[in-house]
């Protein structure tokens, strides 16, 4: 079975006392479903068409573990705290 890795990227944040409560919730919910967190911040390079926005690189055992901790109970409630707080890029990929 491959890994799978979600990607976030942050492109615009609008409320930053939301988006610590989403974290709060994020981070231990997407730990109990089998995420590792890899990277998340500010990124250190730029090149190309690339932005200066926060991103988060999660990796997964599998795809489906993937797509069942974004869409489990507990980030999704996470997801509800963010609300409009945030405007942001989520893509899941199944390594090569």
């Amino acid at each position: 079975m491959k890994n799978a890795y979600w990607i976030g990227v942050y492109r615009s944040i609008s409320d930053s006392e939301k988006l610590a409560t989403y974290a709060a919730l994020a981070l231990p919910a997407i730990q109990a479903a089998g995420g590792t967190f890899l990277a998340r911040g500010m990124p250190d390079i730029i090149k190309e068409a690339g932005q200066n926005n926060r991103t988060v690189l999660i990796e997964f055992d599998s795809l489906e573990t993937a797509r069942a901790a974004y869409d489990s109970p507990a980030y999704q409630e996470a997801l509800a705290a963010l609300g409009d707080a945030a405007v942001r890029d989520i893509r899941i990929i199944e390594a090569a």
